[in-house]
């Protein structure tokens, strides 16, 4: 087994994963509250009688949000490979909260016309950059704080933590729903969760301030002394470019599955199923809860067996049981039956999500790791993620909404070459101060810090 890194005890890295996790969770309450909420603030920016063209109007704007993710993860990935990826989480954090109070003061269109929808697709733009560093910044550092042998454990909590982001927002809505009626929630109950998320990231500004810097970062700016200026750039990034598509194509099923599964899964249950708004939020709200305990099992399982067979059997998974399970929760009008279906959809889902930030961070050396992991998973994001949701709406709308269920099928089939295809990347080195106590390191396992 490899030995600890200096200066990473047991104790400092318990410190670093719950401050990284307990930031990630409030940036990604933030950023999914927006699509929990949205069946109730829909008719307030947005006139006319049609309830799907509201809701794609909403998602569109959710959509756009997610164009700024690779502006985001370019300038804030560059930033976590130069000034440190603590500084980066810190700012990250300070835009979600701006953006979050941007949405709670946003006005209707009764009162200002369409200026409402525009602050609220300012603020989603500013998400947006928020997210895409947030996302490059959490891995790298959860990843790094990890002892080697864990890194699958250590990373899986960014999952866990952006999924209790997204409980947390259900659970505001569920309690929302039981002591507000539902004409209030339309009026003002709505502009509640954003008024939370704003107050619950000063109180994550205040604890990232006080996260250690990882050692791996730490021993990098060290070693040039902070002179570096190629570090964390696009001409450094351009040498890994096979990293870089990597990244890309194992996160395009990843991605469509995930926001299928999770932000768009309460839509199409109400939408789709017939089911009762409040059912269908404690549907996933269960469903989350257990996919949130999934994600350290797997991790850890993929520190003893290797990430690619957690990989596959995801993207096998998604490939072949998507139509099926989303045809059936098409027709489960009830909870349980619902719940089961979910359920089914998230553990397959899992073998992406408890590893793939370990595996992106595993891909590049320390200097370019951010950037390497922040730009192409953002782009890969702004054009499947992002548009998930959009893209089921615009097919339902159509009157074809099962074409969708292919679509989700066939990003995961790409995905599957990408992993059938792709190196296992469980045993590389991410530090000088890790291959010092490797015995067993061999060049191409330590590729990843020169």
């Amino acid at each position: 087994m490899p030995g600890t890194p200096p200066g990473h005890s047991p104790g400092s890295r318990r410190l670093a994963l719950v401050g990284g996790s307990l930031g990630n969770l409030v940036e990604w309450y933030d950023w999914f509250v927006y699509a929990s909420f949205a069946i109730y603030f829909a008719d307030s920016f947005f006139p006319g009688d049609n309830p799907t063209t509201k809701l794609l109007n909403t998602a569109g704007i959710f959509a756009v949000g997610f164009l700024m993710r690779p502006v985001g993860g370019w300038i804030l990935g560059r930033a976590a490979d130069r000034r440190g990826r603590k500084s980066a989480l810190t700012l990250t954090v300070t835009l979600m909260s701006v953006a979050a109070l941007l949405i709670a003061l946003a006005p209707t269109y009764g009162r200002a016309g369409y200026l409402g929808a525009v602050v609220l697709l300012l603020a989603r733009l500013l998400q947006g950059l928020s997210i895409g560093g947030e996302y490059a910044a959490s891995a790298t550092y959860l990843t790094e704080a990890s002892a080697r042998n864990r890194r699958g454990l250590g990373s899986s909590f960014q999952y866990v933590s952006m999924t209790c982001g997204q409980l947390l927002g259900l659970g505001v809505l569920i309690t929302l729903q039981h002591t507000l009626t539902t004409g209030q929630l339309e009026s003002w109950g709505w502009r509640i969760p954003f008024v939370l998320g704003a107050l619950f990231s000063v109180v994550v500004y205040w604890l990232r301030r006080r996260l250690t810097e990882t050692a791996a970062f730490t021993e990098e700016s060290g070693a040039d002394g902070g002179t570096d200026s190629a570090r964390g750039t696009l001409a450094v990034l351009w040498q890994h470019r096979r990293e870089a598509g990597l990244v890309m194509a194992l996160t395009l099923g990843g991605t469509v599955a995930y926001y299928t599964y999770t932000t768009y899964l309460t839509k199409y249950l109400i939408g789709s199923a017939g089911m009762a708004k409040s059912t269908a939020t404690l549907v996933s709200f269960t469903a989350l809860a257990v996919f949130a305990l999934l994600q350290p099992l797997a991790g850890a399982l993929s520190d003893r067996i290797g990430r690619r067979p957690l990989l596959i059997t995801f993207a096998v998974g998604c490939t072949v049981g998507t139509y099926p399970i989303m045809t059936a929760l098409g027709s489960a009008s009830s909870y349980w039956p619902a719940l089961g279906l979910s359920l089914v959809a998230l553990v397959i889902v899992t073998g992406y999500t408890s590893i793939n930030a370990a595996v992106k961070a595993e891909l590049f050396p320390t200097r370019v790791r951010a950037l390497g992991v922040a730009l192409p998973y953002a782009i890969a994001n702004a054009l499947f993620g992002g548009t998930a949701e959009y893209v089921a709406l615009w097919f339902k709308d159509g009157g074809h909404e099962k074409l969708f269920f292919w679509y989700v099928s066939g990003c995961a089939l790409v995905s599957l070459v990408t992993y059938v295809l792709m190196p296992d990347t469980r045993d590389a080195v991410l530090s000088r101060a890790e291959a010092a106590t490797d015995t067993d390191a061999v060049p191409d396992r330590t590729r990843a810090v020169r």
